[in-house]
């Protein structure tokens, strides 16, 4: 199969998350996911970024898609944002775990940098549920020697929040750009 002559010239990013990534009730143009290439075309300008982000994606759903994204993008490096739809559903904390990890796994066995992108929930579930949820994050990049981002949705105030108030709206995305860009700038200087 022959690559496109863009694989050739730039080094891939793959967004593999969901609505949160993907620019849910927002236009695309004002994502954090297109402010994050307009960033690199400034600063680390052969990268490339691809969102495959879909919106109510879950681990399980992620898990059976990144085999087929890995050989579609032959990315250099993965923003895995995922996790947040199986908490919010009330999913096993353990299965959600276990699916980031065989994801993370794939993503490495394909010689790509990973950066694990964590979350946290509302506090309706319980305060066991909520901090074992937000825990595995760190657990799981503890566990993989990968980069983290603790919590995509750091700094953003209530107002920034869609009717939903899961969903940020267009003017906290720069907010979600910046707690997403130190851990990814730093993957991409190492060498």
């Amino acid at each position: 199969m022959a690559l496109p002559c863009s694989a050739y010239s730039a080094q891939n990013i793959l967004i593999f998350g969901d609505s949160l990534s993907a620019g849910y009730g927002i236009s695309r143009d004002v994502s954090w996911a297109n402010l994050l290439q307009q960033e690199l075309k400034k600063t680390h300008s052969q990268y490339e970024v691809v969102n495959a982000s879909i919106s109510g994606e879950t681990t399980s759903g992620g898990l059976r898609r990144i085999a087929k994204a890995m050989q579609a993008h032959q990315p250099a490096l993965v923003i895995l944002e995922l996790g947040a739809n199986d908490g919010l559903r009330g999913l096993s904390n353990s299965e959600t775990e276990k699916n980031l990890d065989k994801i993370i796994k794939q993503v490495r066995s394909a010689n790509a940098k990973v950066l694990l992108v964590g979350m946290q929930l509302p506090p309706n579930y319980g305060a066991a549920y909520t901090k074992q949820f937000s825990s595995m994050y760190p657990k799981l990049a503890k566990k993989r020697h990968i980069a983290l981002v603790p919590f995509m949705l750091k700094g953003i105030p209530a107002e920034q929040f869609q009717a939903d108030n899961l969903h940020p709206n267009a003017l906290a995305q720069g907010q979600i750009l910046h707690n997403v860009l130190p851990a990814l700038t730093l993957l991409l200087n190492a060498k």
